[in-house]
């Protein structure tokens, strides 16, 4: 990643008494004009910054808060969401009776049906809301899609590879955590989460959105746009705690009523936002959710024996 350089600080003028004269308006009405020409720049607008303005000086932004997204933009994409959620659930469902046959009697009555339609038009929903986030910045083209979203290489004195592993390893350690602690929440309550695991067709098809689909996007979402601007509004703390309860709550439907659970992927999501502010990337909290999603569908594809105990 290439970081541009700071301009150098240019220095006063004497003027003809041998003080230092006053800086002219100049500069301020250049930052302006810039500002006008490139309102979706956050690190040309002093007050976007993180932290209080040194006397003189406008703030710098840090490179990983650097998003032309803005509070706005996360309300279209959560309108966009749930309403692209409706909207796709219902295309796919009628494309499953125009091309496969499938009855509405058939879709109310079968849940390997529904379950199979919903977890179809989720993959279809995340794809369209990465798509929707990419014509959103490129519509300003300040920056380039994925730095944009927080996705910047690795940092650090450690080896890529050694990188690589020590954060898929923190994401194994925490679904054993959060694998342990859950034993002791919610034991006496139906989980809709449950019923999706409750046949071979949609347990694959979960395992394959949760492995490969679900780190990419959750991650672009929520660490990528929603944690730097949580970030620039009420400081990086804050920012990391409020991320993190969002994501739990975005998971309440598949856990409702099961409040424990919920709490427990709010701890989770926050672990997630912390890890990514400490590095700076999104990338290293998609490697630590890959791990964590890994280790969660592969202790159940070993607890069911490969799924041969669920029904086909």
């Amino acid at each position: 990643m290439n970081i541009p350089e700071r301009a150098p600080i240019p220095q006063p003028q004497e003027n003809d008494a041998g003080l230092p004269a006053q800086p002219t308006a100049q500069p301020l009405t250049a930052l302006n004009e810039n500002l006008a020409e490139n309102p979706g720049r956050p690190e040309l607008n002093p007050e976007s910054a993180v932290g209080p303005a040194s006397p003189g000086n406008a703030p710098a932004l840090p490179p990983d808060l650097r998003s032309p997204l803005h509070g706005f933009d996360l309300l279209f994409l959560i309108l966009f969401y749930l309403v692209g959620g409706v909207v796709l659930y219902i295309v796919v469902a009628g494309a499953a009776m125009a091309l496969f046959g499938v009855s509405v009697t058939a879709l109310e009555e079968s849940a390997a049906a529904r379950t199979s339609l919903l977890i179809v038009s989720q993959a279809l929903l995340s794809g369209a809301t990465v798509a929707f986030l990419y014509g959103i910045i490129r519509s300003r083209g300040t920056m380039n899609f994925w730095p944009a979203v927080g996705w910047r290489p690795l940092g650090g004195t450690m080896a890529r590879s050694a990188l690589v592993m020590r954060y898929v390893f923190l994401g194994i350690l925490l679904a054993f955590a959060v694998g342990y602690v859950s034993r002791f929440l919610d034991q006496d309550l139906n989980l809709p989460m449950e019923g999706l695991f409750r046949n071979r067709q949609s347990a694959l098809l979960l395992m394959a959105l949760g492995i490969l689909v679900a780190p990419i996007v959750e991650e672009t979402v929520f660490r990528g746009c929603i944690y730097p601007v949580l970030a620039r509004k009420f400081g990086v703390g804050l920012g990391v705690a409020a991320t993190g309860i969002l994501f739990g709550l975005a998971h309440a439907p598949q856990l409702w009523p099961g409040i424990g659970q919920i709490a427990l992927l709010m701890g989770v999501g926050t672990t997630l936002t912390y890890i990514r502010a400490r590095a700076g990337t999104v990338t290293a909290s998609y490697l630590v959710h890959l791990g964590y999603n890994t280790v969660l569908f592969a202790g159940f594809f070993l607890a069911t024996g490969g799924l041969r105990h669920l029904p086909s």
